[in-house]
């Protein structure tokens, strides 16, 4: 076998063990996943079963999103490549916060809800970095978007088994399940993923175009200054992310409210929207690559607002309301994970640290999101939640076109010639 046949033998078992590994971990971000998205869309049943107002329960939503700050903490070790022992690590959090919510009353879910947004952020970043320190830029919209179907599939088959388990155990059947689901996920993990490989990671020469030849960056050596550019990327992604949770956070007590839906109502719902967000994912793996990241984010964010529009003319009418509904989280996820790959990028010399940092961003603006969205809601209804939701979109829109022109400073400056 000649030297050329053994390289692509060998890259094609690299590949195979790529995707296989990708596999498992999005399985177990999905279990992860549902043990977050389950609550805002059945925050009705929640509020019974704690005696809780929507307000006092989105405001511990929104608290609780403040735990993924802890992301900030793990980005140098995940350059170092270390990321089992965070993955494993953040599904055994996602196991102990459905214990603790057993417990039954507002304060116990509250801690419960900030123990299950640390995992899931630690767990979401991990594996974000692992796929971008192995896949190259020019390929990598794809994996992430595959890896982000997770919280597609979390609506699409989670939420409806939520709604089986409710009706059957009582408002705490879903916690006892998704606490075994996440010691077999982290199990899985655990045995798939090596204790620690060196990180092999490649940059491109271009920043967007799927063509751009790879170079290859050294591991992550001394903390690096987060550049003018990183930032723009990270608030517009951020601000995406907000713009979809304060929509999210109360679209169960919208339903509730608005259109009397039941709780099997909204679990047939939540496959609508989990269709709908696989679709988004998808496409965004699809097609990200070569239209271009940016543009396609753009787009989203475009969709997402018409979708506001929709709802916001539904009145009572079930099917508009839905279908306004199901075109914003179609703009949000197609927008949103598309993002991902921007911000992976931001910064080639240290992804890791920057993924991490940019979590914790949009940590705070999906906290802020949420607790400002359960206020609006109950003081305007719909109303005041979208304009939120608007105004967030705006933003990110704003900052990520930015970020396009400071790059190319960026890059000047780069290669200016250096005084000595």
């Amino acid at each position: 076998m000649s030297h050329e046949a053994q390289n692509r033998d060998a890259a094609l078992g690299e590949r195979e063990a790529i995707g296989g590994t990708l596999a498992r971990l999005t399985g177990a971000k999905t279990v992860a996943n549902t043990a977050l998205r389950w609550v805002p869309l059945f925050l009705p049943t929640l509020e019974r079963a704690f005696g809780a107002t929507t307000a006092q329960l989105t405001t511990v939503l929104g608290a609780g999103e403040l735990a993924g700050l802890s992301t900030m903490a793990v980005g140098a070790q995940l350059d170092r490549g270390r990321e089992r022992v965070v993955l494993v690590t953040s599904l055994v959090l996602v196991a102990a916060s459905s214990v603790i919510a057993l417990g039954g009353t507002l304060t116990t879910f509250a801690i419960a809800f900030f123990v299950l947004v640390a995992g899931v952020a630690n767990y979401t970043v991990a594996g974000q970095t692992w796929i971008s320190h192995r896949v190259e830029y020019r390929a990598r919209a794809r994996a992430l978007g595959l890896y982000e179907t997770s919280w597609a599939i979390a609506l699409l088959i989670g939420a409806p088994l939520v709604a089986v388990l409710i009706n059957a155990f009582g408002w705490r059947g879903p916690f006892v399940a998704l606490a075994v689901a996440a010691l077999v996920g982290a199990e899985v993990v655990a045995r798939r993923l090596p204790r620690h490989v060196p990180v092999p990671v490649l940059r491109p020469v271009a920043d967007d175009p799927p063509t751009a030849p790879v170079a290859p960056v050294a591991p992550a050596g001394p903390r690096q200054r987060i550049t003018p550019t990183a930032w723009l990327v990270m608030v517009g992604s951020a601000a995406t992310a907000m713009a979809g949770l304060a929509v999210f956070v109360i679209s169960g007590s919208w339903l509730d409210d608005a259109f009397g839906v039941s709780t099997g109502g909204v679990g047939i719902v939540a496959v609508a929207f989990g269709g709908v967000e696989l679709v988004a994912s998808l496409t965004s793996a699809a097609v990200a690559d070569n239209v271009g990241k940016l543009r396609s984010t753009l787009s989203g964010l475009v969709m997402l607002v018409l979708g506001l529009g929709v709802m916001l003319v539904a009145d009572d009418r079930l099917g508009i309301g839905v279908a306004g509904l199901l075109v914003f989280l179609l703009g949000f996820e197609f927008a949103f994970v598309t993002s991902l790959s921007l911000v992976s990028e931001a910064m080639p010399d240290a992804r890791g640290a920057t993924l991490a940092v940019s979590n914790a961003v949009g940590t705070v603006a999906r906290a802020v999101g949420a607790i400002l969205s359960g206020w609006l809601f109950g003081a305007h209804g719909i109303n005041g939640t979208a304009a939120l939701s608007a105004v967030a979109a705006t933003i990110a829109g704003i900052c990520l076109l930015v970020s396009r022109r400071t790059a190319r400073t960026d890059r000047t400056a780069r290669t200016a010639p250096r005084a000595t």
